[in-house]
């Protein structure tokens, strides 16, 4: 895939103040000249579905085993995002306490309808859960089952003219068996529950082998349901329509990858503008980036939606017309720790529990208290990670290790599949630099500090050179380490902080930042 070519002024290391701080951010999509590149967010937020609440734009992603779940953006003009909150603190099965790589959260719908916001979301091996809020920064309800089931995913629901309520929904093959069909249930109005089985509306798996993700809206008089179809890293975009909502429903193909280089371009939203524009928000599969997210103009054509450049993707567009030149931003990022709370860029590697860290213990300092190692740092529930939010970029971050055991360790992480952690571990006398990756462990030298940077620098494909410093001298460690995706998600980075011994006090470890530069 091509890098997009960014003014000076959006180049790698660029700033932008947010709530009264600094972030630095590798990527910035907005050009500063009335047009934007692809990707509008090159960060995992896979699965997006997007709605327009008066002039704000809110987008909603899946977040498979990670907690927080759910994140949810907030952007006036569907280039600029920010993080704004999470709609689930921990996911709502006591199996999510380990982790549990490729399940959990996927992916969800969002609507604000009768004065409060709805989400849909599916735990493929438990059910369709709902949660509601008066506000999309939260607070949120706890999750609520709205049906039980195993292999039923993609829920998005719809509320009708006459108030009847409808939901839709699609199929995992790894579950249920099948992955080519798509049914709409009555749902009572309050979304408690499902009131039949419903029909399937449809099942083409000649023409659309996979087809999923389907989001339901209704415009002059026709009911739409825009779905992905093909599979996620070459499938293309469908549309479906019909003036009934149980079927049948004609099919067109709106968006494919034609003669460009954006692969898979689909599964997204439909989101209309104040003055009647449309567009259309998706995903793109990247590899170790995850499923970064495009933006598409969109033109109505004779009752069907026409998305990107007559049907392919574009690279390069005018920002939505009509709005005015907001502030150029993106995802939080680097990390001081100055807040009461942890900023919304991070997330736990499975349920967590508010005790495994602390802000107030040393002020300006994200401490961090070990938890008993979980065989491979792989396993570990308390990661405390963020996205990758570029395709290169360099990381540093500053620690002192406060130790009262044997074995307590701290460092900075890579994880994906395969994985790779620089960390200080004290040996009951002294600390070692030690380096773990999936195939094994090295002792790199040994310290009498406890006070190190450790840095990161990733290159455009994944490759990661770490080094540590500590006082005026550093290190590189010579062996580079190629980052990989994870399970249906993209790597990560960020923090680990570990024990060896159960029953015997423990120290903890303080974070003093987390920067990209």
């Amino acid at each position: 895939m091509q890098t997009a070519i960014l003014n000076p002024a959006n180049s790698v290391g660029s700033t932008i103040s947010a709530n009264q701080k600094t972030y630095a951010h590798p990527w910035l999509p907005d050009q500063g000249d009335g047009t934007y590149c692809n990707p509008v967010l090159y960060a995992d937020y896979s699965d997006p579905d997007v709605i327009r609440v008066g002039s704000d734009f809110y987008l909603i992603a899946s977040s498979f085993n990670c907690t927080p779940g759910l994140p949810i953006l907030h952007s006036k003009d569907l280039v600029n995002w920010t993080l704004i909150g999470h709609a689930l603190k921990n996911l709502p099965h006591p199996r999510y306490e380990q982790v549990q790589p490729g399940c959990g959260v996927w992916a969800p719908a969002i609507r604000f309808h009768a004065g409060k916001y709805w989400v849909f979301f599916p735990t493929p091996d438990e059910g369709i859960f709902l949660v509601t809020a008066r506000h999309p920064a939260g607070p949120w309800s706890r999750p609520h089952c709205v049906q039980a089931g195993k292999g039923l995913i993609d829920p998005c629901p719809l509320w009708d003219d006459d108030g009847k309520a409808y939901l839709l929904h699609a199929y995992a093959g790894s579950r249920a068996g099948i992955k080519h069909r798509l049914r709409v249930c009555p749902m009572a109005a309050d979304g408690s529950k499902l009131l039949g089985q419903g029909e399937i509306v449809f099942h083409q798996p000649e023409r659309h082998p996979t087809i999923e993700g389907p989001k339901f809206l209704k415009k002059d008089g026709w009911y739409y349901v825009v779905a992905p179809a093909g599979g996620v890293e070459t499938g293309w975009q469908v549309v479906l329509r019909s003036k009934n909502i149980y079927g049948p429903y004609e099919d067109k193909i709106v968006l494919a990858r034609g003669a460009t280089d954006i692969n898979g371009p689909h599964q997204g939203a439909l989101v209309d503008m104040p003055d009647d524009g449309w567009w259309f928000v998706h995903f793109q599969d990247d590899g170790v980036y995850g499923r970064i997210v495009h933006l598409q103009p969109v033109q109505w054509r004779e009752g069907w939606p026409l998305i990107g450049n007559n049907g392919e993707p574009v690279r390069r567009h005018a920002m939505p017309a009509g709005i005015p030149p907001q502030r150029h931003c993106g995802p939080q990022t680097s990390d001081e720790f100055n807040d009461v709370k942890l900023g919304l860029q991070w997330q736990w590697h499975a349920n967590h529990r508010d005790d495994w860290h602390s802000l107030s213990g040393r002020h300006g300092w994200l401490r961090l208290y070990p938890q008993l190692a979980a065989g491979s740092m792989s396993e570990q529930p308390n990661l405390l990670l963020q996205k990758f939010p570029a395709r290169s970029f360099n990381v540093e971050m500053a620690l002192e290790l406060r130790p009262m055991q044997c074995g307590e360790e701290a460092g900075l992480v890579v994880m994906g599949e395969s994985y790779a952690a620089l960390g200080v571990l004290h040996d009951g006398t002294k600390n070692c630099i030690i380096l773990h990756t999936t195939g094994g462990q090295k002792r790199l030298f040994e310290t009498n500090l406890n006070t190190l940077k450790l840095q990161v620098t990733v290159e455009s494909g994944g490759k990661c050179y770490f080094r540590v410093a500590a006082k005026d001298e550093s290190m590189s460690v010579l062996q580079p380490f190629q980052a990989t995706k994870g399970k249906w998600i993209g790597a990560k980075l960020g923090l680990y902080s570990t024990k060896r011994v159960v029953n015997a006090a423990a120290g903890c470890v303080d974070i003093d930042y987390f920067r990209f530069s």
